[in-house]
């Protein structure tokens, strides 16, 4: 039986690495969507969703910027995402309470109500942005990362090697779903 080794190491990690001890299954973001949002690439991109259509399709159902087509996935429950929303969990179950509804109704009356919403709709606020980085076995800035200097530049903080203009200083694109911050945050 090939390939039988493998499975006596994964089962000992699986439930560390996935938190199968909390809930399951596990929802796990892609990297991609997520170094995209929090590296600021978005901010730089280009390519319209109309360039990647194809031609039989209805071009007016498909407005907006690359960044817009995550949201709306993540929104409608596609893509897990992390952060979900824009604030902390634990304060949102503690004003539920206060408010004598459960997390559940109090979480989907505030999104209605606009007084919470997504974290993806506002990647540049410094309550979304990500604190901790755990890298395990991979070279994120080296060979691994796609867009290594935005990810110097936004995510670290450090000089980076960016050499295209932001969409603020451009006549680009910009997004339908995500706030835009003239300054992003940086690191």
């Amino acid at each position: 039986y090939v390939g039988q080794e493998k499975l006596r190491p994964q089962t000992g990690w699986l439930p560390l690495a996935f938190a199968l001890d909390w809930n399951r299954p596990p929802r796990q973001m892609n990297s991609t969507s997520f170094f995209y949002n929090h590296s600021s690439q978005w901010r730089y991109e280009k390519v319209s969703a109309q360039e990647l259509l194809s031609p039989l399709a209805d071009a007016s159902k498909y407005s907006g910027h690359l960044i817009d087509f995550n949201v709306r996935a993540e929104r409608m429950g596609w893509l897990p995402s992390a952060p979900q929303l824009g604030r902390n969990p634990l304060g949102i179950k503690a004003e539920a309470d206060k408010a004598g509804l459960s997390p559940t109704e109090f979480t989907a009356q505030a999104l209605k109500s606009g007084d919470l919403r997504m974290a993806c709709e506002q990647p540049d606020s410094s309550s979304n942005h990500p604190r901790n980085l755990f890298v395990w076995r991979s070279n994120l800035l080296g060979s691994s990362g796609k867009g290594h200097e935005y990810m110097q530049k936004y995510l670290l903080g450090t000089e980076s090697g960016i050499q295209g203009e932001e969409l603020g200083a451009s006549d680009g694109i910009k997004p339908e779903e995500v706030e835009w911050q003239t300054a992003a945050i940086e690191g």
